[in-house]
C-alpha cells in the first residue's frame, strides 16, 4: 500500500510509505455502515517528515493506484515506546485515520430537532436528505453518488441525537444496502450486488483459510412486539345539558409521540434549509422583520413557492396553521396547502386558494383540487390565521417494509401501498384584529356536509405559499398532530359541525387530553362560551392504545420438523428495533422476514475467510459466493481487514467476516434490528397464524345514524362479505362462533342495524365476519359508549 498525508501547512500531500514501521503495517478496517480505520505506525523523524497532524488528510492507494481509503486524523498520534538506541529511548507514533464520513458527524445528525421520520425513500434519497441537512448553512463537505436502483422504505427514523453515520447506517440498512464514503462521495448500493465468487474447484478458494459454524437453531413460530399502535375505534357518546363543561373518556386516546411536524417563525435572515426548499426563479420571495413576504410570482402555478423538506404522512389529527396573514390586491396562489404530486392545483388535497373575483382579493377552500364551502373577504390591513384540520381514523398509513436475506436473494416484506381511508376537514379563519372571545370563522366542514372526504393521500407535500402572483405576508407557520381526538355535535336542530379543539385564545371550542397509563383520565373541556346546549349529541371519536403484536408460524417448516415424533415447533420471542414496527400489521411484516431466514439454515451460518490479493476489492455489504465440496453457500460479508504485507510485489492480506442474517448479533441486522426483550405489556397471541393479513377490514367508517331512549342505528359504512356479517358484543376480543353467549348482542348480515337499548350508560363492539370455518374478523373493533337516558 501507499499512504499519503497532507498536514494542512501549505506542503500538500506528502508520501509517508517509507515511514511505516515494520511493526506496524498499514492496516483498514471496514465495517457494515460504520466509518472505516485506518492505523499505522511510523518511524518518527524519517526522511524529515512530520508528524501526522490532527484533522490530516489521508489516502490509502494500492500499487496499482485504486483507491483503498480516505479520511482524516480525527486524534493526534500517540507515541509508542520502540527501545533504545545510543542517543536514548526510540519511539514510534501509531496514527489512526477515520473515513471521510468523519466531517459530517462533526456537523450534526443530519436531521432537524427530535426525530424525523422519512416516509417512502429508497436508501438512498435518504442519505441524500441526511448529508444536505447535516452541510445546510455551511461548505458541502461530501457529495452523495447514486447507487443504483435501491430498495424503497417505509417510515424511517432518524435521530437528532445521533450523528450523521449513525442515521446513515439506519437509513442505509432500512433498505438493505450498505453505504460507504471515499474520495469524498457517499454511495450506497444494495448488499449483495457485489458478488466474489471462490471455489474449490477451480483453486480460487483457500479451503483451509475457511471457517464457518451454525449459530443459531433453526425458528419456525415467531412472536415480534412493536410500538404502541392504535387499536380500538372508539366513539362515545354525550348529551349536553347546557352546564356540564367536562367529558371524561373511558379509555386512553392514542397520541403520537413526534407531534410537531413544523415549527417557523421566519426570524432568521434566510430560510432554514435544512426544513425548506425554496422555488423562486422570479425573485419574489423573501425574509424581513420576521415576515416571509410574497411579492408576486411568474404568474404559473407551482413555479414560485416554499415547501417542506419532509412529507408529511395523512394520518390522525393534523393541523396547519398560517398566522400573521395579511392579503394584497391582485393576488393569485395558495396558502398552507397539502399536495400530492407534483404541486398544481389539481393535485391539491387541501389548501386555502387565494384569487381575485370582481376586483376583490377573496380567500376559498380547496379539497381534491376543487373550491368549495365559503368564499371569504379578506380586510385590507388585516391580519389573519388560517387554520386547516385534517382527519383521519387512521393514524398510521404508511405500513413498514422489512427486507432479508435468504440464500443470496433479497425479499421484502409489507406493503409498499398507503392504507386507504377517508378523512374529516375543516377550514377555519381568524381575524387577528378581533375580540379573542369571537369565534374563528368556518370556510367549511365536511361534518356539516354529511360525509368526509372519501379520496385522500396516505402523504402530502406541505407548501406553505405557492405563489403564481401573491402579495402579502406570512409571520409564523406550524404543522402539528395533536392526537387522535375529534369532536363533533349535533344540536337539537339536527345541524352537525366539528367542534374545534385547541387553546382558549386561539378561538376554538374545547380542549382535548388523551390520558396516561398511570391513570390520567383523557377528557374533552369546551370553554366559556361553547359549552354544549341541553339535548346537544355531543361524539367524541378517538382510537384507543395498545401494544403492537404479532405471532406466525411457518407451516411447512414446523411439519417438516416434526420427524419421529418430535415436536416441529421452535420458537423465538422478541421485539423490531428498527425500522420500527408501529403497528401489529408492521409486526407481522417483521416475523415473516424473521421466518425468512430464520427457517433457512444457510442463514444461521458465521465465520471468516481469509485471502491474499484477491482478484477485486472486498467491502461489507458484498457476497462471498463460496463453493466447497460441490456445496455453494452465498454469505454476507459484514467486515473486512486489510493488512499491507509490505512486500514487493504488492501483498495484501484480507480477513473477511461474515455472518447470514439469523447468525448476526439481532441489534446489527441488516434490514431489520431486533431484540429479545418484547415488550412486557405485549398481549401474546396463543395461537400462531399461518400468514399475514388474516383478518378482515376494520369498520372505518361505522357511524350512528340514530340514537333513542331504546336504541342506537348504525350503518357500518361497508358491506359484509358473501355469507359474513357484523357482530356486536359487549366485551372486545370475545368474538367467535363458540365463544360465550352472554357477551352477544346480535349479529347483523346487513350494513344498518339497529342495537336495543337497556342502560343509560351502555357499550358495545362491533367487528365484521366472513363465512370461513372458522371465520375471520376485523383486526379491531369499532366501540361505542353510549351515556345517553333511557
Amino acid at each position: 500500500m501507499r499512504i499519503t498525508i497532507d498536514n494542512l501547512d501549505g506542503l500538500g500531500a506528502m508520501e509517508y510509505t517509507g515511514s511505516v514501521a515494520a511493526e506496524g503495517p498499514i492496516t483498514l478496517q471496514r465495517g457494515l455502515n460504520v466509518p472505516s480505520r485506518c492505523t499505522w505506525e511510523m518511524v518518527l523523524g524519517l526522511g524529515g517528515l512530520a508528524t501526522p497532524v490532527r484533522h490530516a488528510r489521508v489516502v490509502v492507494t494500492s500499487e496499482a493506484g485504486a483507491v483503498l481509503f480516505t479520511g482524516y486524523c480525527a486524534t493526534e498520534p500517540v507515541n509508542v515506546y520502540a527501545g533504545a538506541a545510543s542517543m536514548g529511548a526510540v519511539y514510534r507514533a501509531r496514527v489512526t485515520a477515520v473515513s471521510d464520513e468523519w466531517l459530517l458527524d462533526r456537523l450534526g445528525s443530519g436531521t432537524v430537532a427530535g426525530s424525523l421520520t422519512g416516509l417512502w425513500l429508497s436508501g438512498g434519497s435518504l442519505l441524500q436528505l441526511l448529508t444536505a441537512r447535516a452541510q445546510s448553512g455551511g461548505p458541502s463537505v461530501l457529495s452523495v453518488a447514486s447507487g443504483g436502483a435501491l430498495q424503497q422504505t417505509g417510515a424511517v427514523v432518524s435521530r437528532a441525537s445521533a450523528p450523521w453515520s449513525e442515521n446513515a447506517a439506519l437509513s442505509a440498512g432500512a433498505g438493505y444496502a450498505a453505504y460507504r464514503v471515499l474520495s469524498g462521495a457517499v454511495s450506497v448500493q444494495t448488499a449483495g450486488t457485489v458478488v466474489h465468487t471462490f471455489s474449490d474447484a477451480d483453486g480460487s478458494l483457500s479451503a483451509n483459510e475457511l471457517a464457518t459454524n451454525v449459530v443459531r437453531d433453526l425458528v419456525n413460530d415467531v412472536t415480534i412486539s412493536g410500538a404502541e399502535e392504535p387499536v380500538a375505534y372508539v366513539q362515545e357518546i354525550f348529551e349536553g345539558d347546557g352546564t356540564t363543561t367536562v367529558f371524561e373518556l373511558s379509555e386512553e386516546a392514542f397520541r403520537e409521540t413526534a407531534r410537531t411536524l413544523v415549527r417557523e417563525s421566519f426570524n432568521g435572515p434566510a430560510l432554514n434549509a435544512a426544513v425548506w426548499t425554496k422555488l423562486d426563479p422570479g425573485s419574489h420571495v423573501s425574509l424581513g422583520a420576521g415576515w416571509l413576504v410574497l411579492n408576486g410570482g411568474t404568474g404559473t402555478d407551482g413555479t414560485t413557492m416554499v415547501t417542506a423538506v419532509d412529507a408529511m404522512e395523512m394520518g390522525g389529527s393534523v393541523v396547519v396553521q398560517l398566522a400573521g396573514v395579511s392579503f394584497g390586491a391582485s393576488s393569485d396562489g395558495m396558502l398552507g396547502g397539502m399536495y400530492e404530486g407534483v404541486v398544481e392545483l389539481a393535485n391539491c388535497f387541501a389548501g386555502f386558494r387565494v384569487r381575485q373575483s370582481s376586483g376583490a382579493t377573496v380567500v376559498v377552500p380547496v379539497v381534491n383540487g376543487a373550491e368549495l364551502g365559503t368564499v371569504f373577504t379578506p380586510v385590507a390591513g388585516h391580519l389573519y390565521t388560517l387554520r386547516l384540520r385534517l382527519h383521519c381514523v387512521e393514524q398510521q398509513r404508511v405500513p413498514q417494509v422489512y427486507y432479508a436475506m435468504a440464500n443470496g436473494a433479497v425479499e421484502s416484506f409489507g406493503s409498499a401501498s398507503g392504507i386507504t381511508a377517508p378523512m374529516d376537514v375543516v377550514f377555519e379563519l381568524v381575524d387577528e384584529g378581533v375580540a379573542s372571545n369571537t369565534p374563528a370563522t368556518v370556510l367549511y366542514d365536511s361534518a356539516a356536509g354529511g360525509t368526509p372526504v372519501a379520496s385522500t393521500p396516505a402523504v402530502c407535500t406541505f407548501v406553505v405559499a405557492n405563489s403564481t402572483n401573491l402579495f402579502g405576508t406570512v409571520g409564523a407557520v406550524s404543522v402539528t398532530r395533536p392526537g387522535s381526538v375529534w369532536v363533533v355535535s349535533t344540536l337539537p336542530s339536527g345541524t352537525v359541525q366539528t367542534r374545534l379543539i385547541g387553546l382558549a385564545g386561539q378561538r376554538c371550542d374545547c380542549a382535548a387530553t388523551h390520558g396516561t397509563s398511570n391513570g390520567t383520565v383523557a377528557k374533552v373541556t369546551f370553554y366559556a362560551g361553547r359549552v354544549p346546549v341541553a339535548g346537544e349529541r355531543v361524539t367524541v371519536s378517538y382510537r384507543a392504545r395498545g401494544r403492537s403484536v404479532a405471532r406466525l408460524e411457518n407451516a411447512a417448516s414446523v411439519a417438516a420438523e416434526a420427524v419421529g415424533g418430535a415436536a416441529g415447533t421452535s420458537r423465538w420471542l422478541g421485539k423490531v428495533l428498527d425500522p420500527p414496527a408501529r403497528t401489529s400489521v408492521d409486526c407481522e411484516s417483521a416475523a415473516l422476514a424473521v421466518l425468512a431466514f430464520a427457517t433457512t439454515r444457510s442463514c444461521a451460518v458465521s465465520g471468516e475467510y481469509k485471502a491474499v490479493n484477491p482478484a477485486s476489492d472486498v467491502w461489507p455489504g458484498d457476497v462471498l459466493n463460496v463453493t466447497s465440496d460441490g456445496v455453494t453457500t452465498a454469505l454476507l460479508v459484514r467486515s473486512v481487514e486489510i493488512k499491507d504485507g509490505q512486500s514487493a510485489p504488492e501483498v495484501l492480506r484480507y480477513a473477511m467476516k461474515f455472518a447470514n442474517d439469523w447468525a448476526t448479533e439481532y441489534a446489527d441486522g441488516l434490514g431489520l434490528k431486533l431484540s429479545e426483550a418484547i415488550a412486557p405489556d405485549a398481549y401474546l397471541p396463543l395461537t400462531a397464524a399461518t400468514g399475514s393479513g388474516q383478518v378482515l377490514a376494520n369498520l372505518q367508517q361505522l357511524a350512528v345514524t340514530s340514537l333513542s331512549t331504546t336504541a342506537i342505528g348504525v350503518s357500518t359504512g361497508t358491506n359484509p362479505p358473501a355469507g359474513g356479517g357484523f357482530e356486536v358484543r359487549r366485551a372486545d376480543w370475545q368474538f367467535g362462533v363458540s365463544v360465550d353467549a352472554a357477551d352477544l348482542v346480535l349479529r347483523s348480515p346487513v350494513v344498518n342495524f339497529t342495537i336495543p337499548r337497556a342502560t343509560e350508560g351502555e357499550r358495545f363492539y362491533v367487528r365484521m365476519y366472513d363465512a370461513s370455518t372458522p371465520p375471520l374478523y376485523s383486526r379491531f373493533s369499532s366501540e361505542l359508549v353510549v351515556n345517553w337516558p333511557v
